[in-house]
């Protein structure tokens, strides 16, 4: 390396007498950064330079990018940034291959986020709030919220030379937007890819909703106390006439399931108990007169739980399958769903009902 700072200098070539142009323009050696940015910025504007890396590749070689489309309910901050960058590698090291890359920006206009931040703004913390409001109203005040930060979120994208259309976005509340995801699901089903099954999801008691993939990501788990705990769930007694005679729900004395779970948090939702159709289960009588109540267990755990009380009956789980029983909570949300006892292989015998 010369030991130099400045521009080579200009030379003979020593056979014409012409000399030597220096490869590169002289550069300085104070940078005023925010200057050189606008310069740039300024030159991609002017000679459309985004516009003319896309039109002035082949047709032929197309090679599409949708982004990923943020919420701009809100000011954008750093974790943009990276992710933005990101967003702009691989269109850029195709462009810089010679395809010919549209790349088409999108605002997300759904979800918790969005309605969240009106919550916030209106004073609501319920989803009763939400109704005594008015659903349509709230749904434009949301609609009016999703582009409050466009121009900040474009200013951003431009400043970090994420090259992509914000001119021609798509929406995802526009009906056209909306129509195309259902189109989707046509095709889907058309070629027999669709199927209909049942899992269990998060559900957030307070939004009365489902959490998605990626608010389970924030790392709710990782924050919530996982105790296991054991529950009385009481046997609804004006099912009586539909309960076998010798678990004795007709005879006044309250009757309870005993269920176990590792998941208490999802107690105020639960709405089915699980048994071993196969397994044995005690119905154990505990208390004096007065005082007593009837609880139902899987018999290996009876000692352990209860030590030794008088057992009246032994019933297989399947004779408990299908009983209804008293929900812990009011219904909210779940009324109209009747909790029953329900038979799964996947339940041990050795362990207590689960909820």
């Amino acid at each position: 390396m010369s030991a130099g700072v400045g521009p080579p200098a200009a030379a003979d070539d020593g056979a014409s007498g012409a000399p030597h142009r220096a490869p590169f323009d002289p550069v300085p050696t104070h940078v005023l950064f925010p200057e050189m940015e606008q310069r740039i910025l300024s030159l991609w504007r002017e000679r459309d330079i985004f516009r003319r890396s896309v039109d002035e590749r082949p047709a032929d070689r197309v090679f599409s990018f949708y982004e990923g489309p943020p919420t701009a309910n809100g000011s954008p901050g750093i974790h943009h940034v990276l992710a933005r960058v990101f967003k702009d590698l691989i269109p850029r090291y195709r462009t810089m291959r010679g395809d010919r890359v549209p790349r088409k920006g999108g605002w997300d206009t759904h979800g918790l986020p969005v309605e969240l931040e009106v919550e916030r703004e209106l004073g609501l913390t319920t989803k009763r709030d939400i109704e005594a409001y008015g659903i349509e109203a709230f749904n434009r005040r949301c609609r009016e919220s999703v582009f409050r930060y466009v121009r900040e979120f474009q200013e951003l994208t431009e400043r970090v030379g994420f090259w992509i259309d914000t001119d021609d976005p798509y929406v995802t509340y526009d009906r056209e937007y909306v129509e195309s995801c259902w189109w989707i699901f046509r095709q889907l089903w058309d070629r027999d890819l669709m199927f209909r099954d049942f899992r269990v999801t998060p559900h957030c008691p307070r939004c009365e909703t489902s959490l998605s993939s990626h608010e389970v990501a924030l790392g709710y788990r990782e924050e919530t106390p996982d105790p296991s705990v054991t529950v009385r769930f009481r046997l609804d007694p004006s099912a009586a006439a539909a309960t076998p005679e010798s678990l004795r729900l007709g005879d006044g004395v309250p009757t309870s399931i005993l269920a176990w779970t590792t998941t208490p948090w999802t107690l105020p939702g639960n709405t089915g108990l699980a048994v071993d159709p196969g397994a044995s289960y005690a119905l154990a009588e505990l208390g004096g007169e007065g005082t007593r109540e009837r609880l139902i267990v899987a018999e290996p755990l009876l000692p352990a739980m209860l030590g030794e009380p008088e057992v009246l009956a032994r019933v297989p789980g399947s004779e408990l399958v299908g009983l209804r029983y008293e929900p812990l909570y009011e219904a909210g949300a779940w009324e109209g769903v009747e909790p029953l006892v329900l038979g799964r292989d996947a339940v041990c015998g050795q362990c207590l009902l689960r909820a």
